[in-house]
């Protein structure tokens, strides 16, 4: 039985997704696990893996496509659903359509409308090759009836559909979003392809507004569709979900020596946040309150400690899912660090990577930063902050001495936990920094 590829979603609240490109074209082998089309939701750009292997066939989505989650785009045939017609089969005549049948109406993908709109042609002048018009029959049309568009447009047009400009999908996105023509733009992205930040210095062109009653001018800095999608999620987390926080300063000169003796014996780097994934899920492991959602007014325990973390990218904050973290050593949790950030900055990640976060830290100890709250990611029950090491004087032994020291905040969804149990979870983790040979008890 033929396999159903539908569009997914990244999260609960998403409804729609566009389709960015197929990377696999009908008739072409796929294998299960393979690369098989780019989507965006509101949280990213992902790849999105074949469900299954066999024979891509049926697509009835096209780049550009805004789609519903859930609805079928295409299928995945197995040998035993490919029952090609016989050649020396007779078709048989089409019946005469009946007078009294009422004409369907023409229908096209928004990116053919679009593009139809863009030159003034008549959507019902132009023949589809399928069911509805798309991107492909109005550049046909352009070029076969002269239109309003030059042959050279056409052909760049297509040299885009088919990337042969090289440049990244919000490097593309954001183009067309300004009206940057990406064939003027120089990339220093591999071979070539233009990035995001190659079109930083044509965005700040933008046309000045004048504020009121002001002679300072302003400009208007445009918004990315994943930037505005994080602001919305952050402004519904932060005026529905009741925080609260937990501030600890702990002394973490035994975690500087764990570092610096793991380093020596490890061919990854080791980074302190690695450390941090390491201890959190060891005390997620012990207070599994603090690693519950919220959802549909209950409570919800996970049963897995999938660690997300905040990684900055040009068009807003990713959050990286590092599944079974309390399952992993350092070199593995390293190892997947730096594949998720890599991913996350290229616009990459899969839909593996951006789902089943349980717990999530925020590190801005590399920045300077001395103390920072989050905001909770919802579901989840709560963040860790992480702010920098920094030599402070504190008593030990009753004594004055310079010691490196850092700050912890933890925000926390007050409907799944209470301070009390948070306050544990913070002192075990505490604990664990301050000594982390406990791990081996």
């Amino acid at each position: 039985m033929a396999k159903d590829i539908i569009m997914p979603a990244l999260g609960m609240a998403q409804e729609t997704g566009t389709l960015i490109q197929w990377l696999k074209k009908p008739g072409d082998a796929i294998t299960k696990g393979e690369p098989l089309m780019e989507i965006e939701t509101d949280k990213a750009t992902v790849e999105i893996e074949s469900p299954a292997t066999g024979i891509l066939s049926d697509i009835t989505a096209q780049a550009g496509d805004v789609i519903p989650v859930g609805q079928r785009i295409a299928l995945i045939l197995f040998p035993g659903d490919m029952n090609p017609r016989p050649a020396s089969r007779t078709p048989e005549p089409a019946s005469p359509p009946s007078s009294e049948s009422t004409p369907q109406p023409l229908t096209a993908t928004p990116v053919a409308a679009r593009l139809a709109a863009e030159h003034n042609l008549d959507i019902t002048k132009i023949k589809p090759t399928g069911g509805q018009v798309r991107k492909e029959d109005v550049l046909a049309f352009l070029k076969d009836e002269g239109g309003r568009l030059a042959l050279s447009e056409v052909e760049m047009m297509k040299d885009e559909s088919s990337s042969r400009i090289l440049a990244s999908p919000k490097a593309r996105r954001l183009a067309q979003e300004r009206g940057l023509d990406l064939t003027t733009i120089k990339g220093t992205g591999p071979d070539g392809a233009i990035l995001v930040s190659n079109l930083q210095s044509l965005i700040r062109r933008a046309e000045p507004v004048e504020a009121s009653n002001s002679p300072i001018t302003n400009y208007q800095l445009p918004t990315s569709k994943m930037w505005r999608a994080m602001a919305q999620r952050l402004t519904q987390a932060w005026t529905t979900i009741p925080h609260f926080y937990l501030i600890r300063e702990v002394n973490a000169s035994r975690l500087v020596a764990w570092r610096e003796k793991i380093q020596k014996n490890s061919a990854e780097k080791i980074t302190y946040t690695d450390l941090l994934v390491r201890l959190t899920a060891a005390a997620l492991r012990k207070f599994p309150r603090l690693n519950a959602s919220w959802l549909n007014d209950n409570i919800v325990l996970n049963s897995e400690i999938n660690i997300g973390l905040a990684v900055a990218v040009d068009d807003g904050l990713l959050v990286p899912v590092t599944h079974h973290a309390d399952e992993m050593n350092l070199s593995q949790l390293a190892t997947r660090r730096v594949e998720l950030v890599k991913r996350a900055q290229a616009g990459k990640l899969s839909l593996n990577d951006l789902s089943g976060g349980t717990f999530t830290i925020s590190n801005l100890g590399m920045y300077g930063v001395d103390a920072f709250n989050a905001i909770v990611n919802p579901p989840q029950a709560a963040i860790l902050a992480v702010s920098r090491i920094a030599d402070r004087v504190v008593p030990v032994n009753g004594q004055p001495a310079v010691q490196p020291m850092m700050t912890l905040s933890l925000s926390c969804d007050h409907r799944v936990v209470d301070g009390a149990r948070a306050a544990q979870f913070l002192q075990a983790l505490a604990d664990l920094i301050e000594e982390p040979l406990q791990l081996l008890n």
